[in-house]
């Protein structure tokens, strides 16, 4: 597998304390080469992905929505067929009638037990939602939320803690050349919602206990995927942890699975 040594798109500034090491090429290279699906998988269409991002809610190098959405409209924009449009808070009608996927990543603003119909349609038509992060959060409307998503995060109940995270992966597809993952960002747990609903991808031990980190669920031809790993920016500048989220994207969209594997080292924080 070969590196590109220079690319379109650099790292993000490191911003806050405590980043994790850059993560090792042949630890890279020894993911890829396990994966049972490895290699470029063509597809002809035009794949059509919409970036929802909020406002900034954190310090330095944390919740950067904004920083997040222009680096992945970028970034996804090099790949032959991928058509990539933004929404600024909750998307407007006329974007999810125009997208294959919407990719959430912001505190959820605008989210309502009102907006689960056009989630609802959405889905009804094999659309594909991911949600990154605090996109869980189901403010007044938490239960509304997790019947969707699975899991929703609730204010003043959920809990959450920042530091080194050691997923370790089922045999779910997007866990093929993955057994662990050491990441420095932050974790939740005792979220709303029914485990018995969700397709467990990943899980990371908090209390004592495992606790879901990455999941799927299929509502009809429709399907969601979402990440709880997400606080920092440097998260997505990890090329394992990115290729996770693209595969994430791809299957949501029922695209081949590693449609996008090539952008997950493009930019990335990567060392000897």
């Amino acid at each position: 597998m070969t590196f590109l040594l220079t690319s379109p798109l650099d790292p993000a500034p490191i911003e806050a304390a405590g980043e994790p090491p850059l993560r090792k090429r042949a630890e890279i290279e020894s993911v890829l080469k396990r994966s049972t699906a490895l290699g470029k998988q063509q597809a002809t269409n035009t794949f059509r992905i919409l970036l929802s991002a909020g406002p900034k809610d954190h310090g330095p190098g944390e919740h950067d929505y904004p920083l997040w959405q222009k680096r992945w409209e970028k970034l996804l924009g090099l790949e032959d067929g991928i058509k990539v449009d933004t929404a600024f808070g909750w998307p407007k009608r006329e974007q999810f009638q125009n997208s294959d996927v919407i990719v959430f990543y912001s505190d959820n603003p605008g989210w309502s037990a009102e907006r689960g119909a056009e989630l609802d349609a959405f889905l009804k038509r094999g659309g594909g939602l991911v949600y990154l992060h605090y996109a869980v959060d189901g403010h007044q409307a938490v239960n509304e939320l997790s019947q969707r998503i699975g899991l929703a995060w609730r204010g003043g109940a959920s809990k959450f803690r920042h530091g080194p995270l050691d997923l370790q992966f089922t045999s779910h597809p997007f866990a093929a050349g993955f057994e662990k993952l050491n990441l420095i960002d932050e974790s939740y747990w005792q979220l709303v919602g029914d485990e018995k609903n969700i397709q467990l991808v990943a899980s990371g031990v908090e209390e004592g206990a495992p606790r879901p980190l990455l999941w799927t669920r299929e509502r009809g031809d429709g399907r969601i995927f979402v990440s709880i790993p997400g606080h920092y920016t440097w998260t997505f500048d990890d090329p394992l942890f990115r290729l996770l989220i693209l595969r994430g994207i791809c299957w949501t969209g029922h695209q081949p699975i590693d449609r996008l594997y090539e952008l997950a080292t493009i930019g990335a924080r990567i060392g000897d």
